[in-house]
């Protein structure tokens, strides 16, 4: 029988923690993961090929959105979650086991709180939760879902062990309704288990007017009946005190998942959720189990010396915008990013993760379609001052480091992201036509691209047209990389033959798209005086300490 797409069949592994052997539960689940594996395993795959950067400026757009998408470095913080992901759903297990009966106890439990309505109830005292809770707190933008998603994606969600005639669900994720009522988180619970196994517990249970509490009975026999190793209930900040009945309501549904169904879940969501488990200790307690996660935005840029080599230690940030910094479509990119960039990269986002790679791709957006091809200090304060001001507040709030004002603002989101990005890629011109002779090239990408590598190589494009359509037409079967090594030596050699035209004048305010090792290039960043900024990027020979230091 053909199992659907989303489901896998059960492969059990020998399990090298005593209290996970003999458990099909946990053997079926993929192995405890080493730190190299890990990383791997979350470390996005982003398509770049250096090549690309001479593609037309429309598609090298496409392609810088993609990181929006493709780009994931995993960072402490995610190889931590990972780990306590990890542990909650082998440990929640350990107490339903298919073969020693402790499962069956639990379902028998879940039968009586179905039929008497009451969340609490229970047949066998003696049935044991080995499940706990974790809280992750954090601004929006810090990554907190992606990363989830991403830790989730590592199992089958999925398992069918077919000697059993039994469906394991390993995760399941809900998202809290906007409403904030218990009675529609429990309707969220089926809906989003209908979309995973295609069954109509939606429709058979939240169509008869069910009240809240054998809502909340339903919602633990059918956790148990699929052996769901993991809640996770994201948004948790929309859940209303008011409309789920008050804290102490919430608090002792989510208690009862855990402790009495044995269900471990985990609870994401802003910094406007700490209220509903701090608001006494006991509660505080009930809220973490495993622990509670604050996440942070990377600390600033402070890098220590290492005694070893004398060299400062790659701090997170650094580690980071250094990977970021390689994806670049850009024709004009400097390989090696200066301290200046870096630092002000950093205070514009403030190190929150959404911040950092949408001010990026905008700023590589922008580059095109201004021409300038790089990206600059000014070029990243004029994306930020344009595009990110729906945020400013919150950013200068973190800017501060004022409790106060940060705690004003839970939420942290760009509105409006793609149709930003849409606009400035409509923006973008396309390229020159020179008397009509490259439009020959529009239907044949293999042309198109020899000459805009030709061309990214600073050859004269009225003397390199001719010549790609000569290669063309001579040899059309070469590979690209020898037709520009054959194209090169024709031009070479009319470069020799003819004199020196006299160099084009470039007007002022064209200086910004010239290369970065020119001069004008450098006097149109300067800040201040162009002397600053030699003097800044130690372009200026200092005699005093010259003579100092020799004397």
């Amino acid at each position: 029988m053909a199992l659907p797409p989303n489901m896998v069949s059960a492969i059990y592994r020998k399990q090298t923690v005593p209290q996970y052997r003999g458990n099909p539960l946990i053997e079926a689940l993929p192995p405890i993961m080493s730190q190299k594996d890990l990383k791997a395993g979350l470390t996005g795959e982003v398509q770049f090929d250096p090549r690309d950067i001479f593609a037309s400026g429309r598609d090298r757009a496409h392609m810088t959105a993609s990181l929006l998408d493709d780009f994931f470095q995993p960072l402490s913080a995610h190889l931590q979650l990972e780990e306590r992901v990890s542990i909650m759903i082998r440990m929640g297990y350990v107490g339903r086991n298919l073969d020693d009966g402790s499962f069956n106890t639990h379902m028998q439990n879940g039968y009586e709180r179905v039929m008497t309505g009451d969340i609490n109830a229970c047949r066998f005292h003696q049935a044991k939760s080995t499940a706990s809770s974790l809280t992750l707190i954090g601004c929006s933008g810090s990554g907190k879902s992606t990363t989830l998603n991403r830790i989730l994606a590592t199992y089958p969600q999925v398992i069918f062990h077919e000697e059993r005639n039994f469906t394991q669900l390993t995760y399941l994720k809900v998202d809290c309704p906007h409403d904030g009522s218990l009675k529609n988180l429990c309707i969220q619970f089926f809906r989003s288990l209908d979309r995973v196994l295609h069954t109509n517990y939606e429709i058979k249970y939240t169509r008869k007017r069910h009240g809240v509490e054998t809502l909340l009975a339903l919602m633990s026999q059918v956790a148990n009946a699929h052996a769901i190793g993991v809640l996770v209930i994201d948004e948790i900040q929309h859940l209303s005190r008011k409309r789920s009945g008050g804290v102490d309501k919430m608090l002792n549904f989510f208690v009862t998942l855990v402790n009495t169904i044995g269900l471990p879940v985990i609870f994401v969501g802003t910094p406007k959720a700490r209220p509903i488990f701090e608001r006494d200790l006991r509660s505080g307690r009930r809220g973490a189990g495993l622990g509670a996660l604050l996440w942070e935005p990377m600390k600033a840029p402070n890098p220590t010396i290492d005694h070893a080599t004398g060299q400062p230690r790659k701090t997170e940030w650094t580690a980071f915008s250094d990977k970021l910094w390689r994806y670049q479509w850009l024709q004009k990119r400097d390989e090696i990013m200066s301290d200046e960039i870096r630092d002000c990269w950093y205070d514009l986002s403030q190190g929150v993760l959404d911040i950092v790679v949408k001010l990026f791709v905008l700023a590589q957006l922008r580059a095109i379609t201004t021409g300038v091809e790089r990206i600059t200090t000014g070029l990243l304060k004029k994306v930020y001052e344009d595009e990110l001001g729906p945020v400013h507040p919150m950013l200068a709030a973190l800017r501060s480091g004022d409790p106060e004002k940060i705690a004003r603002f839970s939420d942290l989101i760009i509105p409006d992201i793609d149709t930003k990005m849409l606009t400035l890629t409509a923006s973008i011109k396309p390229p020159r036509s020179l008397d009509n002779e490259t439009e020959l090239f529009r239907d044949n990408p293999q042309a198109l691209r020899l000459h805009n590598l030709l061309v990214g190589m600073d050859c004269e494009e009225r003397k390199i047209v001719p010549l790609v359509k000569k290669i063309l037409q001579d040899q059309p079967h070469l590979k690209t990389k020898d037709m520009v090594a054959i194209v090169l030596d024709w031009y070479e050699s009319s470069e020799k033959t003819q004199p020196k035209a006299k160099g084009k004048s470039i007007p002022k305010n064209k200086w910004h798209t010239l290369d970065s090792d020119d001069l004008r290039f450098m006097h149109s960043q300067a800040q201040s005086s162009t002397y600053e900024y030699f003097k800044q990027n130690s372009m200026i020979f200092d005699l005093e300490q010259w003579v100092s230091n020799t004397g």
